[in-house]
């Protein structure tokens, strides 16, 4: 039967698929670390489903956007010529996360692009030397941590436990840079491109040194991060077992968020039923209320960048 106006026929194997997307469990999914070999299906569908992503399409948006990568940096924005000069050479496989953060609206990742670069140029402290190397050490602290199972949804879980954080040990920054670099080694894998990012944040171990010790620009540097500043899907950050002067630092920074961000922040404090409702316990560490182990932050690290004489 042909296809008139919006009507399509849907094939028994995508009807599967959808069905499958609604009944996802943790075991549904690839490997958090290293290259994805081959899609799952249902990853595939959701890319269709939520990303109109298809063969077709991606083939013909990567050459509108080379297109546009030229153009704009011939109109002289320097923020274009910046994209221009770090884009402009790299393979299809670079250039296509940002086509699936933007639901392969070109002129929408061409603007992630140009936030891309700025995040880079309005805060260079964070990617100076920027290497494996450099944030090692914070992650194998713990700063943040990755969790080696994804969420039922497919989803790359960071976490990060407050409590014990000595920021004159670890700086704000030298966390941040860890971010940074996970970020963009866990980017390589196509099912995170998919899926995307959540963070969970306990604060239970909240001081109010720690909240003096903060400063604003900082906090804003952070959400810049988590807006418009990387190819990633940042799905949900939850917030659990807050004190009550949390409010204050989390006022201080909503002013710089975006409606969009602000709707997928959720605080929970003790009441962790939503949480749940999220999250499987199975694959939560006891430090997060889970049923699993603390996570062992020497081995994330080497499942990152491998063993510390060959890391990348």
């Amino acid at each position: 039967m042909a296809a008139t106006g919006t009507f399509r026929m849907v094939s028994e194997e995508e009807q599967a698929m959808r069905s499958k997307l609604e009944h996802l469990t943790v075991k549904d999914h690839g490997s958090v670390f290293g290259p994805c070999h081959k899609l799952p299906g249902h990853t595939v569908q959701k890319a269709k489903d939520e990303l109109h992503e298809t063969d077709e399409r991606r083939a013909s948006s990567l050459k509108e956007l080379r297109a546009m990568i030229k153009d704009k940096a011939s109109e002289g924005d320097d923020l274009a010529k910046l994209v221009q000069d770090r884009f402009g050479d790299k393979p299809d496989s670079l250039l296509v996360r940002f086509l699936r953060a933007r639901k392969f609206d070109v002129t929408r990742a061409h603007e992630l692009m140009k936030g891309y670069v700025r995040f880079r140029k309005d805060y260079p402290e964070l990617f100076e030397n920027l290497t494996p190397e450099a944030v090692r050490s914070t992650i194998e602290a713990g700063y943040p941590v990755v969790l080696p199972s994804r969420d039922k949804y497919g989803r790359v879980v960071l976490l990060f436990n407050i409590d014990g954080w000595d920021l004159e040990e670890i700086t704000f920054d030298e966390v941040l840079r860890a971010y940074c670099v996970i970020l963009e080694k866990l980017l390589e894998n196509e099912e995170t491109q998919i899926n995307g990012f959540v963070l969970i944040e306990n604060f239970k171990g909240f001081t109010m040194q720690h909240a003096s010790g903060i400063k604003t620009a900082e906090l804003k540097k952070m959400v810049d991060m988590l807006q418009d500043s990387f190819p990633a899907r940042f799905k949900a950050v939850h917030v659990i077992h807050q004190p009550w002067y949390f409010t204050t630092t989390y006022n201080v920074v909503k002013p710089f968020m975006k409606a969009k961000l602000l709707e997928r922040v959720f605080v929970h404090g003790e009441e962790l039923d939503g949480y749940f409702k999220e999250f499987d316990a199975d694959i939560l560490p006891s430090d997060f209320d889970g049923k699993a182990s603390v996570a062992d932050y020497q081995a994330i690290a080497t499942q990152l960048f491998g063993s510390e004489d060959t890391a990348l």
